[in-house]
């Protein structure tokens, strides 16, 4: 089955080259150039990823975002020169769920984009297959059946990558993961060195859980090595 992509991007000549290799690799690529165009784009088909920049016309990207997230889950893959932009377009709860600078390798975004697609296929299949199971750590409740989560009762709004960040560690509580493990095991894919992806997921999850994010409970630090859960 051939994938389709849609591609927003307002540089021609970064559209074309990306069009240009994607179709080399067997995938269908629909552009759009502004933000507004790409809504009514994906309002018209069905795509299985998104490639977003985030300094477009008319409708900037992280607005883009933000309207996809209230009713679609698809896999959204940033491409942006703007370090600062990668904590919004990762942190918030409407967030995407990888991240690469430009200017990026060819090479490296294929890859990216055929992890991205092949972790979303596998987690819709685990998904329909999964029984109800429910984690609990300290005042935190993890429901593995409908992908929520509780504090004290209260839902947390997670993102899917601070999810699962989140049910690496409860389901393992003695393990300790380095910034490496973690990307390989919750991205599936290669871990290419960019510790702002795991640092900003990290950051944003404790936000939400932890009681004094400065002094995490849940999710401890191992300065030099990595992280594990808190005893409780």
């Amino acid at each position: 089955m051939k994938h389709k992509i849609l591609l927003v991007e307002d540089d021609v000549a970064i559209s074309e080259m990306v069009q240009g290799q994607f179709a080399k690799e067997g995938f269908e690529v629909i552009p759009a150039f502004d933000g507004e165009e790409a809504l009514e784009v994906f309002a018209a088909d069905t795509f299985d990823l998104i490639l977003l920049d985030l300094m477009l016309p008319k409708l900037d990207g992280m607005e883009f975002l933000k309207i996809i997230r209230e009713k679609s889950m698809i896999p959204v893959l940033i491409m942006s020169a703007k370090d600062g932009d990668l904590d919004k377009a990762l942190g918030l709860g409407f967030g995407a769920d990888d991240y690469i600078a430009k200017p990026f390798s060819m090479i490296e975004l294929t890859a990216r984009v055929k992890a991205a697609i092949r972790r979303a296929t596998d987690y819709s299949r685990t998904e329909q297959k999964q029984a109800k199971k429910v984690l609990i750590v300290g005042n935190l409740k993890i429901d593995l059946d409908n992908f929520s989560a509780q504090k004290n009762g209260k839902e947390i709004k997670l993102t899917a990558k601070e999810f699962h960040i989140l049910k690496l560690f409860i389901s393992h509580p003695s393990r300790v993961y380095t910034k490496a493990q973690i990307y390989s095991l919750v991205w599936e894919d290669e871990y290419y060195g960019d510790e702002n992806v795991i640092n900003v997921h990290m950051r944003r999850l404790r936000e939400k859980i932890e009681d004094d994010p400065s002094s995490p409970q849940y999710i401890k630090t191992l300065w030099g090595i990595g992280y594990k859960l808190g005893e409780f």
